[in-house]
């Protein structure tokens, strides 16, 4: 399993419901959540081996939104 984490502009629970069935129904995706509280609206995604960060950040951005990668 991975763990990837993400800054994003994701700020309102109606843009995260707009993810909602991307995410769900993404077969390698086991969990996710984007943490609204946090001032970097953070994108935790679970995922299987198969799942790299350019293909999270991808799907992201063709959904209208920005996001990079968050590092150590």
């Amino acid at each position: 399993m991975e763990l990837l984490l993400f800054r994003t502009d994701i700020k309102s629970k109606k843009k995260v419901k707009s993810l909602k069935s991307m995410f769900n129904n993404h077969n390698d995706i086991l969990d996710w959540s984007v943490d609204l509280e946090d001032i970097d609206n953070v994108l935790r995604i679970e995922a299987t081996v198969n799942v790299t960060e350019d293909d999270i950040v991808q799907l992201v951005k063709d959904n209208g939104f920005n996001i990079k990668t968050l590092t150590d």
